[in-house]
């Protein structure tokens, strides 16, 4: 049977750190009004030159050289992003000539927030068909580039960074790798978060000349509410699918949008904050490559363990939401 096991992993994040004492100057806000209110200290600002491509070979190159696979070994390439370098070709091929994955197909998938469980979910059917042996899944974002910085209520969440996982076929008649993704969207509420810009849309009433379009727009109240709620739905159905218990749970790898929403959906699951892993105090909002990066540095800080049991859970704008089940 195949399994799609996790065999390597990267992250990466830019030099530039942009505290909440440095919005303090700027904003009519403060530290203890941010740190409250969401959990973020600080926050990861790309360089001038830095793309989600340039990102995402940085994580990429990390999560091949963890796997030990070259990159001619690769499959395929899914980048997760909202922030591509253009709109096409997209990023994915440039982070295909980047490493030198001349073997591979590469596309983009857009899921903002959710994209990384999203990618894995398609990267979980090709491996476990038998087609594909080696898929790179990356989570790259620019968020500063699409902030307002003059509104307090969107610019102090998000911050930029990449993070990438190589997930390989593996023969094996134990449940291992990754057990299961459930993915869910509703488009219904595409409007409680968006960047109203219209690409392939037209209104005739020049609203695309105004450069606010460009920027996130966000309902956080109403946002949170349903953030919770469907979190929980799904991390639920993700357990009961494959059989487990809350108890069986080792670590629980979140989606880091607002320290809120997590301890929420932590009190609603009744899972102790100890088996959670959280940095969104030194990164903020980094969407699609949220996950990822936690990822990565939970695994450097000794708290995945071979046969660890993660559930991994996220919901961002779309609406779209989901959870995977992981046996290390």
């Amino acid at each position: 049977m195949c399994q799609a096991e996790i065999a390597g992993t990267g992250s990466y994040l830019p030099e530039t750190i942009l505290t909440n004492f440095d919005l303090e100057k700027k904003l009519n806000t403060s530290d203890e009004w941010i740190r409250t209110r969401t959990g973020i200290v600080e926050r990861r600002i790309a360089g001038k030159e830095e793309s989600s491509s340039v990102l995402a070979a940085h994580a990429a190159r990390k999560a091949l050289e963890s796997a030990n696979i070259k990159p001619e070994e690769v499959d395929i390439i899914i980048v997760c992003t909202s922030t591509p370098d253009i709109l096409f070709p997209s990023t994915a091929c440039f982070v295909q000539k980047e490493i030198g994955a001349t073997r591979s197909a590469a596309f983009d998938i857009s899921a903002v927030c959710s994209g990384f469980v999203y990618g894995l979910s398609i990267a979980e059917q090709y491996i476990k068909s038998g087609r594909y042996r080696n898929v790179l899944v990356i989570g790259s974002e620019v968020n500063s580039r699409i902030v307002d910085w003059t509104d307090r209520s969107t610019c102090i969440l998000f911050g930029d960074g990449a993070g990438a996982v190589v997930l390989k076929r593996k023969e094996s008649t134990e449940s291992c790798g990754l057990l299961s993704s459930h993915i869910y969207s509703d488009g219904n509420l595409s409007s409680l978060i968006e960047v109203p810009k219209a690409i392939g849309r037209s209104n005739g009433l020049g609203d695309n000349d105004n450069p606010d379009k460009f920027h996130i727009r966000m309902s956080g109240n109403a946002t949170f509410k349903v953030a919770v709620k469907r979190m929980t739905e799904v991390c639920l159905e993700a357990l009961e699918y494959n059989g487990l218990s809350k108890e069986d749970v080792d670590l629980i790898v979140p989606h880091q949008a607002n320290q809120r929403i997590i301890d929420a959906v932590l009190k609603k699951l009744e899972i102790s904050s100890e088996k959670v892993f959280i940095n969104i105090h030194k990164y903020g909002n980094t969407s699609a490559a949220s996950i990822p990066i936690a990822l990565d540095e939970a695994k450097r800080a000794g708290r995945i363990q071979p046969g660890c049991l993660m559930l991994v859970m996220v919901v961002g704008a779309g609406l779209t939401w989901g959870a995977a089940v992981v046996r290390w």
